[in-house]
């Protein structure tokens, strides 16, 4: 039940790459988000230190989802192997967002092509946690280069390298893991404690993939005309630690120097001014092209990874069946 096949991989995302997220049908992250909602008033009646309920909380709803999958992909393939490969493949799917990241991205592109600064803020306000309201053109523009290369990993690299090592399984008990982070993994008086174990997890779910992101970026970026690989790993490498997250920073340091431009700042974080760092700091303000180049990296790397994961899967698979 660990193993996944490259196949199913393959199948999976191809299709996010051509459907994106699935607008008319149930989809799992929001049933996640839905049980977070439910069940922490629970968790914080049946202990009465946040900091305890909170790792009850988390630890619960990532094991359940990991279990509920796992059955899920056992019943169907009780009933015969290729729906339990269908199953694998349709939940994988949906641990994947490459389509929907660069649409989201497209649509603060669009209205900034016609000068439309304030649709372009509004639409990023949806894909960014910052204030956007009094954001320049610039700014705009930096804000959605910096979701796309963050997303890049909690919306592809990380669920794909969770699927390898531990299965489909693994993938989608990531995808509870970062949508527990996104609800109650706030520094603010209601989740300080109670969200602390989630955001925990989060930082090491995405550990490693955040920093396998670096070559994977670097990669791709020797693969598209007009991008350097060399910046994406020099400026990964160099600057990837110039971020309040452990993670974050590796990725948009690394679009950064593909793409020769400045990220990071001073931000407004839920009324609060935010002083992060600057990532690529030899370079200057990114324009509107920048968006449709990170869109570009972004679905080139995203092909890499997914060469290298079933390259992977295929040494291992030729290795176990030579002993």
């Amino acid at each position: 039940m660990s193993e996944v096949g490259g196949y199913i991989l393959l199948a999976a995302f191809v299709l996010d790459y051509f459907l994106g997220d699935p607008r008319n049908l149930p989809h799992p992250v929001v049933g996640m988000g839905k049980a977070i909602g439910f069940l922490e008033p629970f968790f914080r009646r049946i202990c009465n230190h946040p900091l305890t309920a909170g790792i009850f909380f988390a630890v619960f709803l990532v094991g359940a989802t990991y279990v509920l999958a796992w059955m899920l992909i056992l019943w169907a393939g009780w009933i015969h192997p290729a729906m339990g490969i269908a199953v694998q493949t349709v939940l994988l799917y949906y641990c994947f967002s490459v389509k929907g990241l660069k649409d989201a991205a497209m649509k603060v592109a669009g209205p900034l092509s016609t000068k439309d600064l304030k649709t372009a803020r509004e639409n990023v306000g949806m894909i960014v946690g910052r204030d956007t309201r009094n954001l320049d053109d610039k700014g705009v523009t930096r804000a959605a280069v910096e979701t796309v290369a963050e997303n890049f990993v909690d919306g592809f690299l990380a669920p794909l390298f969770w699927a390898v090592v531990s299965g489909v399984p693994g993938a989608v008990a990531y995808k509870m893991i970062n949508t527990l982070d996104s609800m109650v993994g706030y520094k603010n008086d209601r989740y300080l404690l109670f969200g602390r174990a989630s955001a925990r997890l989060d930082d090491g779910a995405n550990f490693i993939p955040a920093r396998l992101s670096v070559f994977v970026i670097a990669a791709a970026a020797c693969c598209v005309p007009g991008i350097s690989g060399a910046g994406a790993l020099r400026i990964g490498l160099s600057e990837g630690r110039n971020h309040k997250s452990p993670n974050a920073g590796f990725p948009e340091a690394a679009f950064a120097g593909a793409l020769k431009i400045r990220l990071g700042g001073p931000g407004i974080y839920h009324g609060r001014q935010v002083d992060k760092p600057i990532i690529g700091s030899p370079f200057g303000d990114p324009d509107i092209s920048a968006i449709h180049s990170a869109c570009r990296l972004m679905q080139a790397a995203s092909v890499a990874g997914l060469l290298g994961a079933v390259m992977l899967i295929m040494v291992k698979f030729t290795v176990l069946k030579g002993s």
